[in-house]
């Protein structure tokens, strides 16, 4: 039987390890974290002060800071550029850190006239309802879906990704 004292390196070790694990998950800064990730078309407000409402054109917009991300639906003349900085965090979900969108408006022949910058405050909360769509067909219950494709299909039929199975004869008679 060993004697406690030879105990002790071993218990040492092992309250040494169980430090380190617990400070692994303290949240040190940049210590076993995620940084953040910048999405989307994250205009500064340095490259929008260069643009000049009634002198810019679709143009010069482009070639100052790139494509819009999106167009608005109905309005062609309506430029956004949409910008995130999200981290991820539990179950694979990402939290929003920062959030802009930058609202360029044009007139009809192409001259830039009006910017407007939004936030995560301008922002409307969406409430997700929790009912369904009802859709055509059968509610079939877990045993049906596992067994309802038994015999419907017959050794060496062809489908149509695959030719005809090995020792089989296709439709004109021949194995090839």
């Amino acid at each position: 039987m060993p004697k406690p004292a030879s105990r002790l390196p071993t218990l040492r070790l092992l309250a040494a390890l169980l430090a380190t694990a617990g400070l692994a998950g303290c949240g040190l800064p940049g210590f076993m974290t995620h940084p953040p990730q910048v999405r989307g078309n994250k205009v500064d407000d340095e490259m929008l002060s260069q643009l000049v409402p009634g002198t810019s054109t679709r143009t010069d917009v482009a070639a100052l800071i790139g494509s819009p991300t999106a167009r608005a639906t109905f309005d062609d003349n309506t430029w956004l550029y949409i910008g995130e900085v999200t981290k991820p965090v539990i179950a694979a979900t990402n939290e929003v850190l920062d959030q802009k969108v930058v609202v360029l408006t044009f007139d009809g022949q192409g001259v830039l006239r009006t910017i407007e910058r939004k936030s995560q405050n301008d922002s409307i909360p969406v409430a997700v309802v929790s009912r369904t769509t009802p859709a055509p067909g059968n509610d079939a219950s877990f045993l049906q879906q596992l067994l309802g494709n038994v015999g419907k299909f017959t050794p060496g039929m062809v489908t149509p990704n695959q030719g005809p199975q090995s020792g089989a004869t296709s439709t004109t008679g021949s194995k090839y």
